[in-house]
């Protein structure tokens, strides 16, 4: 299967620094690689209703919102989450994204968890803040996700920036963006897994 390339944009913000750094590593994706691009802000997702202990679990029509992003989904070799930092995790629209995945899971016949595994994720953020580490509990949320689906995790693409377009003044998080999606990337780990 040649590679196909999801970026999920988690924004409310257009051309935010997290997209400007996410696009930024895509121009270096070789010309063969497929990309498409969906921003959360304009395909707004309905309230995530937990539905795990009933029955009707139907794959949703390909014309909503939810359908789009679940044909998306399975489609994609690597999903990148293109999330800015709030809150020191992802953004409520990134959230409720990944909160569809609890659903997709119980669809009967999707097969979503066997679809996904083996296959990569990714991160992209912009902080205000100089210190990474507050980025953690975003790369956490990321790994652990991957873990649970079986998928490779390809790592969290800093950069930093408080006003628009401050991350191209971030020379170190631009020169990553030129290898991070040339790396390898190995299957996710729970924390607590030996490794």
């Amino acid at each position: 299967m040649s590679r196909r390339f999801l970026f999920v944009l988690g924004s409310a913000r257009l051309d935010g620094n997290t997209e400007l750094l996410a696009r930024e590593a895509a121009e270096q994706l070789p010309g063969e690689v497929e990309q498409e691009w969906i921003r959360l802000a304009e395909h707004p997702l309905p309230d995530f209703v937990d539905l795990r202990h009933d029955s009707d679990h139907l794959r949703p029509p390909s014309d909503t919102a939810t359908g789009l992003l679940l044909d998306a989904t399975l489609a994609a070799t690597d999903i990148v989450i293109a999330s800015p930092l709030y809150w020191y995790s992802v953004s409520g629209l990134t959230k409720r994204y990944l909160d569809y995945w609890s659903g997709w899971l119980r669809v009967p016949d999707l097969g979503f968890k066997a679809t996904l595994a083996g296959r990569t994720l990714w991160g992209v953020t912009a902080l205000a803040d100089r210190e990474p580490s507050v980025a953690d509990p975003l790369a956490g949320t990321l790994n652990n996700s991957a873990a649970y689906m079986g998928m490779r995790f390809g790592g969290v693409l800093l950069g930093n920036g408080t006003a628009p377009g401050d991350v191209r003044k971030d020379t170190e998080a631009l020169a990553r963006a030129k290898t991070f999606f040339a790396q390898e990337a190995p299957l996710a780990r729970f924390p607590h897994q030996d490794a």
